[in-house]
């Protein structure tokens, strides 16, 4: 019998008004809910319904980084070809933690599915596609930072019908050092041949990180996916 999976632990900023809906960011390789955190109080302020969660990966080995442990999501091998093969296993698990979490959400909080966002930051990012895309539930959105496609070359077969119109934001710097802004491209492209709700948001001379613009823009759409009800 499989050992149950271990709960993650997680950086939670509770809504500042009556919590009617949720986000749940999830981070990049190295990092850790706190990295992101600050930013979550920076939108909450304009998002008080809002309950922002930042999930902490675990610590494993990682091949690219020689085999030392760090915070990370799945193992990565190299970023520089996404042909090589992806840890499926890892990053299926990976999903499946992130889906604890949201299910507690719905069961426990008792916020409806299309009232929450699922999304992340270069690792992040691909848990967060995966999970979104192969959801039973639909959310309100996803949200897609200086990331790539998992599993490119069969996610399509493994894909929900839930959130096929599910508006999915994605961005991207041009001078990404680490996550190649064509790896976006490539798979916004990929999104767009079939037929998902997505949109690409190009930030100049940015690199592997965020930026003021950006964060602008996703604060735009999230307003406008996760509105505040009106009492």
């Amino acid at each position: 019998m499989a050992a149950p999976l271990k709960k993650l632990t997680s950086i939670v900023q509770k809504a500042t008004a009556k919590h009617t809906a949720t986000v749940v960011f999830i981070h990049g390789l190295g990092d850790s809910g706190a990295g992101w955190a600050p930013v979550g109080e920076q939108l909450g302020e304009y998002l008080p319904h809002v309950k922002f969660i930042f999930p902490n990966a675990p610590n494993q080995p990682v091949t690219l980084n020689y085999g030392m442990s760090m915070p990370s999501w799945y193992d990565i091998k190299e970023l520089g070809n996404l042909d090589q093969d992806q840890d499926e296993a890892g990053m299926l698990q990976s999903r499946q933690k992130i889906m604890q979490i949201i299910r507690e959400e719905i069961e426990e909080n008792g916020i409806p599915a299309n009232r929450i966002i699922v999304g992340g930051f270069s690792q992040g990012c691909v848990v967060g596609l995966l999970t979104g895309l192969t959801s039973e539930f639909k959310f309100a959105g996803i949200v897609s930072l200086s990331g790539y496609m998992p599993l490119h070359k069969k996610i399509m077969n493994m894909v929900a019908d839930a959130n096929r119109k599910t508006p999915i934001f994605w961005g991207h710097g041009d001078c990404d050092q680490v996550v190649r802004y064509d790896f976006g491209k490539q798979s916004v492209e990929l999104l767009k041949e079939n037929k998902y709700n997505v949109k690409f948001n190009t930030y100049r001379g940015l690199g592997h990180g965020s930026s003021n613009q950006e964060l602008g823009d996703l604060l735009r759409f999230l307003k406008e996916v996760l509105p505040e009800e009106q009492a």
